[in-house]
């Protein structure tokens, strides 16, 4: 099985390479599944149904959510619609929406789990124990499992790495939105990146306008963040999954820019 999977989507930059690329992705490596985290995509915070719909239109099956999930509150009123949109299965109990959703693919089946961290993080409910739970029940359906770490410190998304090793097909980092150079495949199979990157602006800093977060780190002052203009890129992941383990056999770095271009 062939995972696509494409790092935080942040504003209309990030929709722009979405739709010129995801296609021309999917042409080349010929994914059986394409996920997309989206929780940047509406102006940079958040995701709304119609820009939901845009990430589907341009080629996702399963798109992912992160800590800004809440940020646009239409979400309210679609999210328990859509089967293929998940948030991180660890915010409280109560909330809207999952944290698990699956795709069949010929005689197989994805499972593909959503997941915050706590280090630097708004306060929720141990990843740890809620990826314990998840992974159980997706383990009942398939040996097909995928994770979408959404944390701030490199340390606690290489610790879930390692805590799920074994336990399931691959763990990907995202939230950080600079790609990292240590994809690998870990001794119990599991793929892993710690942070896949970023879709959108390529000059800005994590996608905002940089003379807005220069003023921040200078004057520490309230400032505003917009989503930067400009150039742009796209960072993912593509990712083989042994058909007959369910465990990674590679897992490979994407990035598309200005100065590594796409080449089919």
């Amino acid at each position: 099985m062939k995972v696509l999977f494409i790092g935080d989507v942040v504003g209309s930059p990030g929709r722009n390479m979405l739709k010129e690329y995801l296609k021309k992705l999917k042409a080349k490596y010929r994914p059986d599944v394409t996920i997309v985290n989206g929780e940047n995509a509406a102006a940079g915070k958040g995701i709304t149904e119609k820009v939901y719909h845009e990430i589907k239109e341009a080629g996702a099956d399963i798109v992912t959510l992160g800590n800004h999930t809440w940020d646009k509150k239409e979400i309210f009123d679609f999210i328990d619609d859509k089967e293929d949109l998940i948030r991180p299965g660890n915010f409280p109990k109560g909330n809207p929406g999952k944290g698990i959703t699956y795709k069949k693919i010929g005689g197989h089946t994805l499972a593909v789990i959503s997941l915050q961290g706590r280090t630097f993080m708004p306060p929720i409910d141990c990843p740890f124990n809620e990826a314990d739970e998840l992974v159980r029940e997706a383990a009942s359906h398939t040996r097909f499992i995928f994770v979408d770490f959404h944390a701030e410190a490199t340390s606690e998304k290489q610790a879930m790495g390692w805590y799920l090793d074994g336990q399931v097909s691959t763990v990907v980092g995202t939230h950080t939105h600079v790609q990292t150079a240590d994809n690998r495949v870990l001794p119990g199979g599991t793929g892993f990146i710690t942070d896949v990157g970023m879709t959108g602006p390529y000059d800005g800093i994590l996608g905002v306008e940089k003379e807005a977060v220069l003023h921040k780190f200078t004057t520490n002052l309230p400032t505003r963040f917009e989503v930067t203009k400009g150039r742009e890129q796209l960072n993912g992941v593509f990712v083989s999954l042994n058909k007959d383990s369910g465990k990674t056999d590679s897992i490979k770095r994407i990035i598309i820019n200005e100065d590594i271009p796409f080449f089919d």
